[in-house]
């Protein structure tokens, strides 16, 4: 029989300490569980903590979603397994690639062992762990469910990177076969077609219209090249700023929209953002209004933003969520039926999973099928280009042929 010093919260939230005999860490953690407490922290009543530090090499700095999930996925374990979170953030902390994501795992280990709520501690730090994450957190300390909780949100992070992988790759091969016909282009009008242009003026002949074309297109890429690159610039920094406005993110958000078969895509990748984060939200035990109103700071959409909103204000009145997403119109119909559904058996948590599975696999397959179209395009694009100027150089050459015939 050992000593152990531990540190406690009753379902109250109260920090409680104490001094208390047993066989083993994890049968005082195991005792402490069933009279309804949550274990922070349980070490050895003489134990003090070395000053030693250990050299941890790091892969990257800033904290990734795969750092996260990594993160969620073993903390639900560990406490599951009836480690204290103390120790558990000890041993994840030696493992991270991330040397923002380290630092601020120090610094919620050292207010955990101080009393603070998890909660709170991650709550400090908003560029890594936001509301999204504090509020299912504070949710798993407040009901004793935290692995549970966290196995929820393991399983959110990993469809959220699966379907950005997915997004991601369907977009990489159109991007670099776009690359690499632009590259063409300005090679052409830096690198050879002055070349060709000072053959053509040593024979006095006339050249095709295509090829004068193309040849003060050239000239005028190679003579204002640094002028065309920073007017590219200017104009990008300028649309970048305004993007960060309300105002030109609205605009900006209501031109996607418009665009057609992308804006549809698009608006329902933010249908889909919003019913997968209020599922998880729900399922956890997050009040519907607690849950809309984080939905709305993390959804991300300033269209969709102001419909949560009014949809706040409906629940508020006493109406269901699905009468305010159909007035809105922003909503596809099977959307709204599914989710009325759900309110009316009470099963909204499980309504809003269905409906964020099905909008994801349809926006993944439309990404899919947009890089196989885009990819014969892409082709029959670049051959054309390189087919035009090819054919805009080489056709004075046969020029000069004949007349040296």
């Amino acid at each position: 029989m050992s000593r152990f010093s531990y540190v406690a919260k009753n379902s109250a939230g109260k920090t409680i300490r104490g001094i208390e005999d047993a066989t083993s860490e994890e049968n005082l953690v195991q005792k402490l569980q069933k009279q309804g407490f949550f274990v922070v922290n349980v070490q050895p009543f003489s134990f003090k903590e070395g000053k030693g530090t250990i050299e941890q090499k790091f892969t990257h700095n800033r904290a990734k979603l795969t750092d996260l999930l990594v993160f969620c996925r073993q903390l639900a374990t560990m406490l599951e397994s009836g480690i204290t979170i103390i120790r558990s953030l000890d041993i994840i902390s030696r493992q991270v690639d991330s040397k923002q994501f380290y630092n601020v795992l120090k610094s919620v280990r050292k207010d955990v062992e101080n009393g603070i709520a998890l909660s709170a501690s991650m709550a400090k730090h908003p560029k890594v762990f936001n509301q999204f994450w504090v509020s299912l957190v504070e949710v798993g300390e407040a009901s004793g469910t935290m692995p549970s909780v966290l196995e929820k949100l393991a399983f959110y992070l990993e469809q959220r990177a699966a379907f950005q992988s997915t997004i991601i790759s369907a977009m990489i091969y159109p991007a670099v076969l776009f690359c690499v016909a632009i590259g063409a282009i300005l090679s052409f009008a830096l690198f050879v077609g002055p070349r060709f242009k000072d053959i053509f003026m040593n024979f006095d002949i006339e050249l095709p219209l295509i090829t004068v074309l193309l040849l003060n297109s050239f000239d005028f890429i190679k003579t204002k090249f640094l002028l065309l690159l920073f007017i590219i610039g200017v104009i990008l920094l300028v649309v970048r700023n305004y993007a960060q406005t309300s105002i030109g993110k609205k605009h900006i958000e209501d031109i996607v929209f418009r665009l057609p078969q992308f804006g549809h895509v698009f608006k329902l990748t933010v249908i889909e953002r919003f019913t997968s984060q209020m599922s998880i939200l729900v399922d956890s035990g997050v009040p519907i209004l607690y849950a809309l109103d984080i939905t709305q700071r993390m959804i991300g959409n300033k269209t969709c933003e102001a419909i949560i909103s009014r949809i706040m204000e409906s629940v508020r009145e006493g109406r269901l969520i699905a009468e305010s997403m159909h007035e809105s119109g922003f909503f596809p119909p099977m959307a709204v039926q599914m989710i009325n559904i759900g309110e009316e058996t009470g099963e909204l948590g499980k309504m809003l999973k269905n409906v964020s599975d099905y909008y994801q696999e349809f926006v993944s397959t439309y990404m899919k099928r947009f890089a196989t179209i885009f990819e014969p395009i892409m082709l029959v694009f670049m051959g054309g280009t390189i087919g035009i100027l090819v054919i805009a150089m080489f056709l004075p050459i046969f020029s000069i042929a004949t007349m040296g015939g």
